[in-house]
């Protein structure tokens, strides 16, 4: 809890002790700006939110109806106003996050230009990414407590000593709009040491959590686009202690490693590891390679290999390209081992990419995983490149099917029609998709529900929208009515958006520096006086 009181006799003791050249500081105006800028670097802000990660790990682990939630955003425009939005609806930010989204950073932060996710964008834009989010949450910090600061001085200048003592108490009491960031490093974009080069610009722009998932970095893909290479577990190992060591060197000692795996969903390997001894992780890994016994080199031709499984020999399946094929229907026991070996070896929570988002697929992973490791916790995509829709559709179709329930007047496969929208299974499919995350986090082990792509699309779509209304018909009755006439009635703050841009905290300073001389934007024929919010 912040004291103004306290801050205040704090700047007063530091200007009284440098005599009178320090006369025109005003301690209450310093403890302002210290309030509205309560963290100075991102390091500070790291050490902040792994300390709200971690204790929201622990009560997940006594109550799995605690689970967290966060939206992908692409500028700090849009962390910001998510961020404001949760406080305006549910007076707290608890168990709320961010999520950085390397498929995002890729699509629209690249200075190439829209790109694929496949780490090709620079590497440089993420850590930025994260400054920039951070540099907008203190922002919304500074705003909304230049609010209360003004809501205090009205007060006092009405001698109303109750309604100054509720501003005050308001101003102790601020939570702040920064929260844990789970940051995408992709593969790692190299090596070890260009993983933890990277992280350690993460982590010094105020990044708590890293994702890391293990494909291969040249060659990485999207997790839900076909082609995905993983690497060996110890080559993935060695980047997970990359992290841990960038968090440790810069004295983030609680910060949080996401292992993600894309077991089960690719099909290839590029590397064949070196077993040191019967039963390692190198061999435990060669064991799902698929491939021909050979019991003759007549079976072998120019620039084939074998590799001994057990007391077999195998001829690795091998594409065009040299990359090694896994055999078929393998993807979740990789899964399972990626899993364990992760958590065994310094991650904290992991990561599944699935192919669509089935409550009892997940289950069936988390089970076996928690049998070795029983506090396993995900991070979940909820991702936009599922048809939600039509999955759940389709899931209740097969659930009634199995139930011996009459679906004769569905069409299994039209399910997304809108033919569909009114009819009992639509309204049931609804409603697994409204309790998704809730059950999910019972019954999956699922501690971090996320979006990847959200505000991708909210963009895409609010723009057609209003593209097609004001260049058609409504003109400039298409925006007064489906945007400015909403934000004024739901409240949004960013309808005065002179003060959301920090006008009215730029006004306050002048004062500060300025005094009685001081050139205010915010008077009578400012034309943000016409929104009463």
């Amino acid at each position: 809890m912040q004291n103004y009181k306290n801050k205040t006799q704090q700047a007063s003791n530091t200007i009284n002790q440098q005599g009178p050249t320090w006369a025109a500081m005003n301690p209450e105006f310093v403890a302002r700006m210290q309030l509205q800028n309560r963290f100075n670097t991102g390091l500070d802000i790291a050490k902040y939110t792994a300390k709200i990660m971690r204790e929201d790990m622990a009560s997940y682990d006594k109550d799995p109806a605690n689970y967290t939630q966060s939206l992908g955003c692409w500028h700090g425009f849009i962390g910001q106003q998510k961020m404001i939005s949760i406080k305006k609806h549910f007076g707290t930010t608890r168990s709320r996050y961010l999520y950085l989204s390397g498929w995002m950073v890729a699509a629209m932060r690249s200075e190439f230009g829209p790109l694929p996710d496949q780490s090709m964008h620079e590497k440089t834009s993420v850590p930025a990414l994260i400054e920039e989010l951070y540099t907008f949450l203190k922002q919304a910090d500074g705003r909304e407590l230049q609010h209360l600061f003004k809501e205090m001085d009205d007060a006092r200048e009405a001698g109303d000593q109750v309604r100054e003592q509720a501003a005050q108490q308001s101003i102790d009491n601020f939570e702040t709009h920064v929260v844990p960031i789970i940051a995408d490093i992709d593969a790692g974009f190299g090596n070890e040491e260009a993983t933890y080069l990277l992280a350690k610009k993460m982590i010094e722009a105020g990044a708590c959590c890293i994702q890391i998932e293990n494909q291969v970095s040249d060659a990485k893909q999207c997790g839900h686009q076909d082609g995905k290479v993983t690497v060996p577990h110890e080559d993935f190992l060695a980047k997970i202690n990359a992290v841990r060591y960038a968090f440790l060197e810069l004295g983030v000692d609680d910060g949080v490693i996401v292992a993600r795996t894309d077991s089960l969903g690719a099909g290839l390997t590029q590397k064949i590891p070196v077993s040191q001894s019967e039963g390692d992780l190198a061999e435990q890994y060669n064991a799902f390679i698929d491939g021909e016994e050979v019991t003759s080199l007549e079976q072998m031709k120019s620039g084939d290999m074998a590799i001994k499984l057990g007391d077999r020999l195998i001829k690795p399946t091998r594409l065009a390209n040299g990359l090694v094929r896994f055999k078929p229907n393998t993807g979740e026991d990789r899964v399972v081992l990626d899993c364990i070996n992760s958590l065994q070896n310094g991650a904290d929570l992991l990561w599944i990419e699935t192919e669509k988002p089935h409550i009892g697929q997940i289950a069936s992973i988390v089970n076996r995983i928690r049998d070795v490791m029983p506090n396993a916790k995900l991070v979940y995509n909820n991702s936009p490149s599922f048809n939600w829709t039509l999955n759940f559709r389709q899931q209740v179709f097969d659930a009634w099917l199995a139930e011996g329930k009459s679906v004769a007047e569905y069409q299994r496969e039209q399910l997304m029609s809108q033919d569909y929208d009114n009819t009992p299974l639509s309204a049931e499919a609804d409603e697994r998709i409204r309790c998704f995350q809730k059950d999910a986090a019972a019954q999956a082990g699922i501690f971090h529900h996320l979006i990847t792509l959200p505000t991708y699309h909210t963009a895409a779509l609010s723009t057609d929208n209003l593209a097609k209304d004001y260049f058609g018909e409504m003109g400039m009755l298409g925006y007064v009515k489906e945007v400015q006439r909403k934000e004024i009635r739901q409240g949004l703050a960013c309808v005065k958006h002179q003060d959301m841009s920090g006008s009215n905290m730029g006004d306050d300073h002048k004062e500060y520096f300025s005094g009685a001389q001081a050139l205010k934007a915010s008077g009578k024929d400012n034309t943000m006086n016409q929104f009463a919010i």
